[in-house]
């Protein structure tokens, strides 16, 4: 059994709902701990950061060309080395933000992008560890994550199922199990045809750990239909203004569709039910209504015989059934009956 915090993580449950922070903080504390207390206000499990710095994931030849990591035209502050110095997240901010997540009942956790960063989280003591998309393939790196005995939780956008496999096998062989693996697509955002929700289907018939979605859709509606295929987690980026400067804003949701997804996707698995044919008791009730009940055709009187001509089938459901008929043709009237009075089965010998 897989747990964050106090919630078990399986296919077909309540998902989790981790609300992507991600950079979106832009290096400013006053704006993290609003994002923060919005996203508990929308009913989040989680909130999620990002823990790199300046020289975690980025070569000098990169710097150098002043590389674009969005797919936004938006424009951005200066150069890209200007704005990874600004927004990445500082030690001492990492425990700053957990005790204001625990102050408010929300988990902190974030996704690290080296073995320090890895070291960092779990001084903070963060439910599981995220592992990013881009380093699915970083071997070293997984088993590193793995070793440290927390839920690994695997983010698989431009992977390959080969290369998903190996990642699970390398986080197993380091005697850890408690795995999630999220589809994802890293297009932001994508096309509709691209995302491949059925993807969640077949990663849940493949490996034997809970499937979640890591969404990058902009609106509600594709987080939402993942519920409906048993998405156990929903991580989904996250802002309290979608204009504001920095990478990701702009394709994340706002607080309005944060809360949609958390309300709607318990009412969806809610009424996913079960696989059992079942008759609610409020649709019993409704049955005695809308359904029909053998009703005879003219004023008949005691002792006669009823004939299929004699009857016909109107509402209410109360009486005798219409696929009970072959039980009534035959049968001799101990009752006098007018024109389009219901049977019941008192009323015959």
């Amino acid at each position: 059994m897989i747990k964050f915090g106090d919630k078990v993580i399986k296919n077909f449950s309540e998902p989790y709902i981790v609300a992507e922070i991600g950079a979106n903080h832009n290096g400013d504390m006053d704006l993290a701990k609003k994002l923060i207390k919005s996203a508990v206000e929308c009913g989040a499990d989680a909130v999620k950061f990002q823990s790199w710095n300046t020289k975690s994931i980025i070569s000098k030849e990169v710097y150098e060309r002043n590389q674009s990591y969005n797919d936004s035209p938006k424009k951005h502050f200066g150069s890209l080395e200007e704005m990874v110095e600004k927004y990445y997240l500082r030690e001492e901010q990492h425990f700053e933000l957990k005790q204001y997540c625990k102050k408010h009942r929300i988990e902190f956790c974030s996704t690290p992008f080296s073995k320090e960063e890895v070291d960092l989280l779990i001084k903070v003591d963060v439910p599981f560890i995220k592992v990013a998309s881009m380093d699915i393939n970083h071997l070293e790196l997984l088993k590193y994550i793995a070793k440290q005995g927390k839920p690994v939780v695997l983010s698989s956008g431009m992977a390959t199922l080969g290369e998903i496999e190996q990642a699970v096998r390398t986080i197993e062989e380091q005697n850890n199990d408690q795995i999630v693996i999220l589809h994802c697509i890293s297009i932001y955002p994508p096309k509709y045809k691209d995302i491949n929700l059925n993807n969640i289907k077949m990663l849940q018939q493949a490996f034997d750990y809970p499937i979640g979605f890591s969404d990058h859709s902009l609106g509600v509606v594709i987080p939402l239909a993942s519920v409906a295929l048993g998405c156990c987690l929903i991580e989904k980026h996250f802002t309290i203004d979608k204009d504001l400067p920095g990478w990701d804003h702009e394709i994340s949701a706002d607080p309005s569709e944060l809360k949609v997804i958390c309300e709607e996707s318990k009412n969806i698995v809610k009424a996913l039910g079960v696989f059992k044919r079942t008759i609610s008791e409020a649709e019993r009730e409704k049955l005695k209504i809308f359904r029909r009940s053998i009703v005879v055709n003219r004023e008949m009187k005691i002792g006669e015989t009823i004939r299929i001509i004699d009857l016909n089938f109107k509402r209410p459901g109360s009486g005798i059934r219409p696929d009970e008929i072959k039980y009534v043709i035959g049968k001799k009237l101990k009752k006098n009956k007018e024109y389009d009075e219901l049977l019941y089965w008192e009323d015959l010998v």
